[in-house]
């Protein structure tokens, strides 16, 4: 069983060495485990740091957006064979344990997406960010009929039937919200699993302000009309 670890990176030098660095090198049920950093046009030194770690780097020589980064994880994933992907942030917000968790329904084929929920375990998320992900799980769901306590998550596991059923257009952040219109229209198996948050200053400048919210909603309306014409 092969897992590829997707890292979308944009301007995390900070940070990101320790992230990678961090991730488990076993996990029960893989037999192995290829991370890959998507460094999406960063102007810092992401990429140098990235090049001091174990993962494999790809490059955008702009920065296209977190959706488009993710989406080039998972065609990478798909080309190295990969069996299962796990999709997470690359600013340290996730807890590298809960990996092994979150890919658990696709080991035991309960699943082809599994969400790592926040909102399960949301102590210490700010309450702007939990009103805006509440406000984008209702979006989310009155255009996919998908109910999932944290649309926006960038934690998520894919098995090898949903890498290579789904057609994902988006760019940017809005690429959370169109997994699971694009699952539901593929009509595949969806669960959420409760994950942990490391929350420091650092992470919570990171992710979706209300002004991005705002364009998430316009843009996935704009490709769900698209879509369906």
């Amino acid at each position: 069983m092969h897992l590829v670890i997707v890292i979308p990176v944009y301007n995390e030098g900070t940070v990101i060495k320790k992230v990678i660095d961090g991730l488990p090198k076993k996990i029960k049920g893989v037999d192995k485990i290829t991370v890959l950093a998507i460094n999406d046009g960063s102007t810092d030194n992401s990429a140098e740091e990235i090049g001091k770690t174990s993962a494999i780097l790809v490059s955008h020589p702009l920065n296209m957006g977190a959706g488009s980064a993710t989406v080039t994880g998972i065609s990478a994933a798909k080309i190295l064979e990969a069996d299962i992907a796990v999709t997470i942030d690359g600013d340290g917000q996730h807890h590298p344990s809960d990996i092994s968790k979150v890919i658990q329904p696709v080991l035991q084929r309960k699943a082809d997406i599994v969400i790592g929920t926040r909102l399960k375990k949301s102590k210490g998320m700010p309450s702007v960010k939990k009103i805006g992900n509440w406000g984008l799980n209702v979006i989310t769901f009155a255009l996919s009929w998908v109910w999932t306590s944290d649309s926006q998550s960038g934690f998520k596991t894919f098995s090898k039937n949903a890498m290579s059923r789904l057609n994902i257009g988006s760019l940017g952040y809005e690429f959370c919200s169109e997994v699971l219109i694009e699952a539901k229209r593929q009509k595949l198996k969806i669960t959420e699993v409760p994950i942990r948050v490391i929350y420091t200053d650092y992470s919570k400048r990171k992710g979706q302000s209300i002004f991005n919210g705002t364009n998430i909603v316009i843009k996935l309306i704009i490709r769900k009309i698209t879509r369906t014409t």
